[in-house]
């Protein structure tokens, strides 16, 4: 096997690598400082399209992460990327949140509930039966299905709750039509995340701590791999999978010295 170059630009996952339930995991503050130090590119991705990048970068601040703004990229950023470059200047129907709705008006949507060129479905704590009920009549009536990630549950304090991907399981039942998902494991998010920040897979590592969405879609990509034990991934999981990653570490701590 060829030996891989150097690593020059790293992409990491946020919730179970940075961060754990609203606490910065250690480590994560001298790993992203040593990234901004050392001036080569980086992203820190999430799957959750709920909060917009500006958003995310101030809940982070607070937690002591000084995480640019242009260095987050989201399942919602990376959804309204991948539309603008199928039909520009579209229309859509949203199920979703800010971080969604303010990435579809950026690239010039217009969000409506008239024959829209898409059923677009995001992350929301409010999923309701008539949004829904809506998007299945709109699909019948041709309109096309994307999704921003294949997640099927989120964590909160209370426990697992219901996520985009579970509800877009319902409307595929509903209407016998599967969606696009544009989020992890999609190396779509990976390949449109790179190209913002003029990174090449060849050079660059993911990091997560999911086999099924960090690990699959940095494979996919084409980049090197980091699977941190801080998640919801353990070792007996990980022979479960008919891929690996490149490298199981403990956490983002044993990472710092890489940069």
């Amino acid at each position: 096997m060829a030996e891989r170059k150097p690593i020059e630009s790293w992409l990491t996952d946020m919730d179970g690598v940075l961060i754990h339930e609203g606490v910065p995991i250690p480590g994560a503050d001298s790993f992203i400082k040593k990234l901004r130090d050392s001036g080569k590119p980086f992203l820190v991705l999430t799957n959750n399209s709920i909060y917009t990048a500006r958003d995310l970068q101030a809940r982070l601040t607070r937690m002591g992460l000084e995480v640019p703004v242009d260095n987050i990229w989201t399942s919602a950023l990376a959804t309204a990327k991948f539309l603008e470059s199928q039909r520009p200047g579209g229309t859509a129907y949203v199920i979703g949140e800010a971080g969604l709705t303010t990435a579809l008006h950026d690239i010039g949507y217009v969000l409506t509930d008239h024959d829209p060129d898409y059923v677009v479905l995001g992350e929301t704590r409010t999923y309701s039966f008539e949004a829904m009920t809506k998007a299945v009549r709109l699909i019948n009536d041709g309109a096309r299905f994307i999704c921003t990630n294949p997640d099927e549950t989120g964590p909160s304090t209370e426990g697992p709750l219901p996520a985009t991907g579970a509800v877009a399981a319902l409307i595929t039942k509903a209407t016998g039509k599967q969606p696009y998902f544009a989020g992890k494991p999609n190396p779509l998010m990976m390949r449109t995340g790179l190209n913002a920040i003029g990174a090449h897979s060849e050079t660059s590592a993911m990091i997560g701590d999911r086999m099924d969405t960090d690990v699959l879609a940095g494979l996919e990509a084409g980049m090197q791999t980091f699977l941190v034990r801080t998640g919801l991934t353990s070792d007996a999981d990980i022979a479960k999978y008919p891929f690996t990653p490149s490298h199981v570490v403990d956490s983002i701590a044993d990472l710092v010295d890489l940069v």
